[in-house]
């Protein structure tokens, strides 16, 4: 089966997902956004991948703006283009959509709805929320009201006109119905982190002294996007008060953005503040084992579809986690099983945090102990070929020839009078 999977992230575990479909015999192409700025995966050939495999970018001329709506809709439309004319020339059977963003999403959906064209949606997050918290913070009540109820049923189109969709959460479930999804139609697939790509190394590597120069006391470190579900005030908090007291601590966070821009300014004048842009994928291992926590952060609106990826290749790094964020939220868990500590995202719950890290900060053999577990619970959680096969099935019932989709257009009918 020729599999094109379009990750517009470029993350990490959805590109030894495609290495694992063309190990398993598929012609896949993993499609990610060049312009999106993240931690990345190895988004090339490696030497023991497959014949079938191959990576693709995709770059506009446009800037990609985050968080400046007009500008944001004109690349998402233009990129969507973009990757539909490539579509058009590569004629996969099947593809799987994950993380793109919601107008690229819906435009493509049209496009596949008319080409006949069947796709997984991988559903990460509630895309529309999110876009309608930004218009709130950006325009009136009326304006904002209106944009949100034009995302909500995008996503809905999305969502109901894919072949599958794969949710990261039961949360997810929730929406559905409502969104005239059928059951049958979607399944739970939690995200994992490749075990064979991230995993432990010794704390002092030939990364530590970039990472943590000149610094044997306490490390902590961040690494990953600091978005809107994000406070990196939370950060310098956790910093500024396990310092007072007494703990001779440093933090890095590797990041990228605004907010990490923010936080470089700051670091300017706090020698114990270090900030790092997104380091390469090979070296993702030696980074995250230089320190002895590392830090999530999730702020609470975010917590019922939102399942903080970096927790997971932190397991994998097996070091102890500390996250300031809602204690519901489906990481929490295996966060505080291995024996690291959860505490809300709150001034409150910085000094809780302070609390756990100082009985932590001189105790090595417990930091070995916790780290030990972490690293443990990811390698009975995170079965990557599981993953794969449950996929492949779901690939082969809505991509082979002849297969029904429940949610197909009808033969001779015009998909795009249908109602989002």
């Amino acid at each position: 089966m020729k599999v094109t999977l379009h990750d517009f992230s470029g993350h990490p575990f959805q590109a030894e997902l495609s290495r694992r479909l063309a190990t398993a015999g598929h012609e896949v192409e993993h499609v990610s956004a060049e312009q999106y700025v993240s931690g990345k995966g190895h988004l090339s050939v490696q030497p023991d991948d497959s014949s079938t495999l191959s990576f693709t970018g995709i770059s506009l001329d446009l800037p990609f703006q985050k968080y400046a709506p007009l500008a944001r809709l004109r690349f998402e439309r233009a990129y969507a283009r973009e990757w539909i004319e490539r579509l058009k020339a590569h004629r996969p059977d099947v593809v799987i959509a994950c993380n793109l963003p919601l107008v690229s999403m819906y435009l493509f959906a049209r496009f596949a709805r008319r080409a006949r064209l069947p796709y997984v949606m991988w559903h990460q997050d509630i895309y529309s929320s999110g876009l309608s918290d930004e218009l709130h913070r950006k325009f009136p009540r009326p304006i904002a009201g209106l944009g949100a109820r034009v995302f909500r049923r995008m996503e809905a189109y999305c969502a109901r006109n894919a072949g599958h969709v794969v949710a990261i959460g039961d949360a997810f479930k929730t929406v559905y119905p409502d969104w005239r999804v059928k059951s049958q139609d979607v399944s739970v697939i939690p995200n994992w982190a490749p075990l064979d790509k991230v995993f432990p190394v010794a704390r002092d590597n030939p990364r530590s002294d970039d990472v943590f120069p000149d610094h044997d006391g306490l490390r902590l470190l961040y690494a990953g996007t600091i978005g809107r579900k994000h406070n990196p005030g939370l950060l310098v908090d956790l910093l500024t008060s396990v310092r007072s007291a007494g703990v001779d601590a440093n933090l890095t966070v590797v990041s990228e953005g605004e907010a990490a821009d923010d936080l470089a300014a700051r670091a300017a004048s706090d020698p114990s503040l270090r900030v790092l842009p997104f380091q390469p994928a090979e070296d993702l291992p030696s980074v995250l084992s230089s320190a002895d926590v590392l830090v999530a952060l999730l702020e609470p609106d975010a917590t019922k579809f939102s399942i903080p990826s970096k927790v997971l290749s932190y397991m994998a790094a097996g070091r102890p986690i500390v996250g300031l964020m809602p204690s519901d939220n489906p990481a929490a868990a295996d966060i505080t099983d291995c024996g690291g500590m959860v505490t809300d995202p709150t001034a409150t719950g910085v000094m809780a945090a302070v609390d756990w890290l100082v009985l932590l900060a001189d105790d090595r053999e417990r930091q070995t102990v916790i780290g030990k577990r972490t690293r443990d619970l990811a390698e009975r959680k995170f079965q990557a070929d599981d993953v794969a096969a449950k996929f492949e099935k779901i690939l082969v019932s809505i991509g082979e020839p002849g297969a029904v989709r429940s949610n197909a257009a009808p033969t001779g009918a015009s998909p795009d009078r249908r109602t989002a």
